[in-house]
């Protein structure tokens, strides 16, 4: 369970990465970002699969191929859709306000799996948890919104709770197919979760194009280079490395508490939005994070003991 929570801290430490990359590429529509980022996650999928990329296409059922592709919707391009939009109307901190309740939402959903601690037991672990997410977003509802007015923030935080909804599916569902299905390793599953997402993007860029046409010839010109040059970094860290490691964690941990993990995602965000503003964090905000991590904490101990619990008997025999 311990090399779990380590894999899950490493995922968090990429995932945090998709809080800024709207921000680093505030030129660019969510759409291109979540079609530049998964074609991206694709082509790398791709090579690094291509030397047994036949042999896992043979092992694949047609249900195996109906789960990646509802898989590739809900947990990248849907989510990351709607957490590009909440970030951009809303900012990095209004949007972690809801993404930061995944860990109540993957407990209440994961709450009767294998292994899971009971919520009662995980109350004051959540607590921590709560009070450090009102801590970090508090100056969202004290302070004005900006110039885009309150009409946007509302409309990035409802963008906000539907990539919530749709990511807190994948995460359980997820977890409870790689538990069930041994015969594809983390790293396969990853390669061919980015493939499906590829596809999913590159049908959803077709249909968009159709609609809306090429782009205006009087639109600005954008620097395409920094684009595919941002979007290939996130999409090999993020995507290729981040999903591989989670996809590595949620083996090894119980649904419950692969919820409170999640949190690292949100602590990372905030370390690389400190760093691209070039600003320390506020004393709400440290609090914030001193709680998040004493959550998260106090949640892994309470699902090592009983396990240490369990193991007693047979190592006195």
């Amino acid at each position: 369970m311990w090399y779990g929570v380590v894999c899950g801290l490493a995922a968090g430490s990429m995932w945090g990465m998709v809080f800024v990359l709207p921000k680093w590429l505030a030129d660019f529509s969510p759409f291109e970002l979540m079609f530049g980022r998964y074609v991206a996650y694709a082509l790398i999928s791709l090579a690094l699969l291509a030397p047994r990329l036949g042999g896992l296409l043979r092992r694949l059922t047609r249900a195996d191929c109906l789960m990646l592709l509802r898989y590739a919707l809900a947990g990248n391009v849907v989510y990351y859709l709607l957490l590009s939009c909440a970030v951009q109307l809303a900012g990095v901190s209004a949007a972690s306000l809801i993404i930061g309740l995944l860990p109540l939402s993957i407990s209440l959903l994961g709450r009767r799996d294998h292994g899971s601690v009971p919520l009662r037991a995980l109350a004051w672990p959540l607590a921590l948890v709560a009070a450090g997410m009102v801590c970090i977003n508090i100056e969202v509802f004290a302070s004005p919104p900006g110039h885009a007015g309150w009409p946007a923030v509302a409309t990035g935080m409802l963008c906000a709770a539907g990539a919530l909804a749709s990511w807190t599916w994948y995460a359980v569902d997820n977890t409870r197919f790689l538990k069930r299905n041994p015969r594809f390793s983390s790293g396969d599953w990853s390669g061919l979760f980015g493939i499906a997402s590829g596809l999913v993007a590159l049908a959803m860029g077709l249909v968009m194009f159709c609609v809306g046409g090429a782009e205006p010839a009087a639109a600005p010109a954008r620097d395409w280079l920094r684009f595919w040059g941002l979007i290939t970094l996130v999409a090999a860290g993020a995507s290729v490395i981040g999903n591989q490691l989670w996809n590595m964690a949620c083996r090894r941990v119980p649904v419950t508490l692969s919820g409170q993990l999640l949190l690292f995602e949100i602590l990372f965000g905030l370390l690389y939005g400190y760093l691209y503003r070039r600003q320390a964090p506020r004393p709400l905000e440290v609090a914030a994070i001193v709680l998040l991590i004493a959550g998260v904490a106090w949640s892994v101990w309470l699902h090592a003991e009983p396990r240490s619990v369990r193991r007693a008997p047979c190592s006195g025999s």
